[in-house]
C-alpha cells in the first residue's frame, strides 16, 4: 500500500516512522520536511490511502477530498463535529465508494487493555460495579504555547476522547449520559483537568489532566467476582496488569501480576489493523459518532462552546 502522511506534527512524525517503506510523499502547510503543501498537489495515482495527521479544523475538507478520490484514510483522534450530519456524510461517502475512514485511536491496542478486554468478555469479574481510570501527563505548558491546541475543551475532547473510546472498546456500548463532577483550567485557557464520568452500570469514573508531571496511568475494574488492576501504559513502562480474585465472605484476594516492559507497540499494531480494514473497505466512523455526543453533552454542561482546534 502506497502511503501519504499528511501533517508533520507530533503525531505524523510516529505515523511516517510506522509507514516506513509504504512511504511515499509527505504532506505540510509548513513544508518543513515535506514534498508537498497541499494534499491536491499529491498525484492522485501516486498512492492509495493517507494517514491525516492535522489539527481539528482542516481534517474534513481533507476527508472529504480523500474520500471523494477513493482513498482510504486513517485519521487522527479526535474525529468531533460541529454538527453529526458532517460525521454522517463522511461515512456515506466512504461506504459509496468502498473505501475505509479509519479514526485512530492506538491505546485500543495497548497489550493491557487487550487482556483487560479478554477478562471482561471471559466473565472471570462477575457483575461489573465500577471502573475507574486516571490518565494524566505534564504538557500543559507545551499546549499553552500551541498556536492552536489552548482552546475548545482542552483535555476534555484530547485525552477524555480516547478515555471513552477505550470504555466503547471495553464494553462495546455506554448506555448512560456522561456528567462533568469537575472541571479546572488551572494553568491553561482551556480545560486542564476534568473528572467526568456516568452512574450506569457499571458505574464509570474518568479522570484526565495535563498537570501530572509525571505521566501516569491507573484503572482499577471492581466486579463481584474479583477485580482487575492497569499501572502505566507501555510506552511509559514497566506496564503491569494485576488480577484478583475475590474471597468470600472476605479476606486477602488471590492474586496474579504481568509485568510488560517494552516499546510502544501500539502504533505499528494500529497501522497494520488499519491495512486490514483497508482490504475489507471497513469504516469506525459510528463509533466517533457516540464519542462526538458525549462530547457535545459535556460541553453543555460546562457551559462552553464547542470549538474544533
Amino acid at each position: 500500500m502506497r502511503i501519504v502522511v499528511i501533517g508533520l506534527g507530533v503525531q505524523g512524525k510516529k505515523r511516517k516512522a510506522v509507514a516506513a517503506d509504504d512511504l511515499v510523499a509527505c504532506v505540510d502547510v509548513a513544508l518543513s520536511g515535506a514534498d508537498y503543501r497541499s494534499i491536491e498537489d499529491v498525484p492522485l495515482a501516486s498512492f492509495d490511502a493517507a494517514l491525516v495527521c492535522t489539527p481539528d479544523q482542516a481534517k474534513f475538507e481533507i476527508l472529504r477530498y480523500l474520500l471523494a478520490n477513493r482513498k482510504h484514510v486513517l485519521v487522527e483522534k479526535p474525529l468531533l463535529a460541529e454538527s453529526e450530519k458532517d460525521l454522517l456524510d463522511l461515512d456515506e461517502l466512504a461506504r459509496a465508494n468502498h473505501v475505509t475512514c479509519y479514526t485512530a485511536y492506538n491505546h485500543r491496542f495497548e497489550p493491557h487493555f487487550v487482556r483487560l478486554k479478554e477478562t471482561l468478555s471471559s466473565g472471570v469479574l462477575g457483575k461489573i460495579y465500577l471502573i475507574r481510570v486516571f490518565y494524566g501527563n505534564g504538557t500543559a505548558l507545551d499546549v499553552k504555547r500551541s498556536v492552536w491546541r489552548d482552546q475548545g475543551l482542552g483535555v476534555l475532547s484530547d485525552i477524555g476522547s480516547h478515555l471513552i473510546d477505550t470504555m466503547l472498546f471495553w464494553f462495546g456500548e455506554i448506555g448512560s449520559e456522561f456528567q462533568v463532577w469537575s472541571y479546572d483550567n488551572f494553568e491553561n485557557a482551556a480545560c486542564d483537568h476534568v473528572l467526568f464520568g456516568s452512574r450506569g452500570n457499571p458505574t464509570i469514573e474518568l479522570e484526565a489532566t495535563l498537570l501530572a508531571w509525571r505521566n501516569t496511568f491507573t484503572l482499577d475494574v471492581f466486579g463481584d467476582a474479583g477485580s482487575a488492576h492497569i499501572n502505566c501504559l507501555c510506552k511509559w513502562g514497566p506496564s503491569t496488569f494485576t488480577l484478583r480474585k475475590r474471597v468470600l465472605p472476605s479476606g486477602r484476594p488471590t492474586e496474579e501480576t504481568e509485568t510488560r516492559e517494552c516499546a510502544d507497540p501500539t502504533w505499528a499494531l494500529e497501522y497494520e489493523y488499519f491495512k486490514e480494514l483497508c482490504n475489507a473497505g471497513r469504516t469506525n466512523i459510528q463509533n466517533d459518532i457516540i464519542i462526538n455526543r458525549v462530547m457535545h453533552q459535556l460541553a453543555r454542561e460546562v457551559d462552553r462552546k464547542f470549538i474544533l482546534k
